[in-house]
């Protein structure tokens, strides 16, 4: 009978939503408290959400926790499927649960707020002076979040460890909360492109629905690459706001510290050093050694003192760099079917060496090649100056910068006196185009071009 159905799938969700209630905090059950049963068959049940925002959140993070809740009320399995307003009424569902409960992924047009690296976690970090500061304030922050430090700002070079610290506090979080909190995890990258995917699609209120009240917590990684971008900055700015309010907890790295972020709106920097602020300096020799030694466990190889030693006294610059020299080393070992050797570890590293003798270019260099050749100061390419006979030179230094170091535009524009990024783009655009219309212009390019490339060959 339509009635009794009616009635039954009622008492049946209620059921269902107090015991959510019992087992979430009301975080958490907000997400659950608006949904309305709409058909039950013996073996499924269909709920309507108020929104595809919040259709989308559920389907990727509570699906299987509303079936195992019916499961421990009425000892059955049940397939759940949500729908809102504007979908068609199902037909009949016929795939397994397994099946409804997997999470999908983000397609065209959907937001999606990051993913977790499982392999970061506090355990497989190694502490030492570089970085110990760093590693006690993450833990922390996952111990405690929205209370010990917020927010939590870590910078520093490439690969020294900030992006395994900031996902082994979301997974620390999710772990300790049975996965329960609602952890977003980005780069600072792919949250500048959702910002501009929702401005295209009309989307907007659902991007700030999700990152402002759909997060317990927030990681953003890299977040100096919101330079520039005015409208990513104006959203991340009123995101912020919201959740340091509300007591989520943040946590940004960078390369740089918010002080020498000249690049980004002071409004930004200055809630930046509301929270603690730590930096990851290069490993020492032991810690560097200890890497090592960790890496090669974990891939079931018995590395030799002398070659562990060796490497961490000549691969200084980062732990990733480290770390991909010894699989380099590893590789070469297997392929040849030959035992680890300092003998094998020193051919390895000059090989490697010669192939990574460009990024050992610095913007100063360049600076220097380029104010030698014109007659000029490095002063002078840094100054605001706009005669022709300074201002072509910098931007023939900036084009030079950007093409030889791979640096960033905001990053060239602050080694040029704290230039805005928009500057540095205008100069190598002008370079570019003005190359293959002015021979004098070409000629002089392709001179300091040697003169730069013989800074390599030592």
């Amino acid at each position: 009978m339509p009635g009794e159905d009616s009635t039954h799938r009622i008492i049946v969700w209620d059921r269902v939503l107090e015991r959510i209630k019992k087992k979430s905090n009301p975080q958490v059950f907000f997400w659950f408290a608006p949904l309305k049963p709409l058909s039950e068959t013996g073996d499924s049940i269909t709920l309507r959400a108020n929104s595809e925002f919040d259709k989308d959140w559920i389907n990727n993070h509570y699906l299987e926790f509303i079936g195992d809740t019916i499961r421990e009320i009425y000892g059955k399995a049940v397939t759940v499927k949500i729908v809102t307003e504007q979908d068609k009424q199902p037909r009949e569902d016929k795939r397994t649960a397994d099946e409804t409960r997997e999470p999908k992924d983000a397609g065209p047009g959907k937001l999606f707020t990051g993913s977790l690296n499982p392999n970061y976690s506090f355990d497989r970090f190694i502490v030492g002076p570089s970085n110990q500061f760093a590693h006690a304030a993450s833990t922390a922050v996952a111990r405690k979040p929205g209370e010990a430090y917020n927010p939590l700002f870590i910078y520093g070079g490439v690969g020294l460890g900030k992006t395994h610290l900031i996902n082994a506090i979301g997974n620390y979080i999710i772990k300790s909360t049975s996965n329960m909190a609602r952890v977003c995890c980005i780069s600072a990258e792919h949250f500048t492109n959702q910002v501009i995917n929702s401005i295209k699609s009309n989307k907007m209120e659902d991007f700030r629905n999700r990152y402002r009240f759909g997060c317990d917590v927030v990681l953003i990684d890299d977040i100096q690459f919101i330079a520039g971008k005015e409208s990513t900055q104006e959203e991340f700015f009123h995101t912020f706001n919201t959740l340091y309010e509300s007591k989520k907890q943040i946590v940004l790295t960078s390369d740089k510290s918010p002080k020498d972020m000249s690049y980004l709106e002071e409004r930004l920097r200055s809630r930046f050093e509301w929270g603690l602020i730590t930096d990851i300096q290069p490993p020492e020799t032991e810690t560097r050694i200890a890497i090592i030694k960790n890496k090669a466990e974990s891939e079931g190889i018995t590395l030799p003192n002398e070659v562990a030693l060796y490497l961490a006294q000549n691969t200084t610059s980062n732990i990733r760099e480290l770390e991909g020299t010894l699989t380099n080393i590893i590789a070469h070992a297997q392929l040849l079917k030959t035992e680890i050797t300092l003998d094998l570890a020193k051919e390895v590293l000059r090989t490697l060496l010669k192939q990574q003798d460009k990024k050992f270019l610095s913007i100063e260099s360049i600076q220097r090649e380029v104010a030698n050749f014109y007659g000029l100061r490095v002063q002078d390419l840094k100054s605001d100056k706009k005669q022709k006979n300074i201002s072509l030179p910098r931007q023939v230094a900036m084009y030079l910068a950007r093409r030889y170091t791979g640096a960033s535009y905001p990053e060239i524009g602050e080694k040029f006196g704290g230039k805005d990024h928009s500057t540095v783009i205008h100069a190598v655009k002008k370079i570019e185009n003005n190359l293959g219309k002015d021979p004098s212009l070409e000629s002089t390019v392709k001179t300091l071009s040697r003169k730069v490339e013989s800074l390599t060959s030592g």
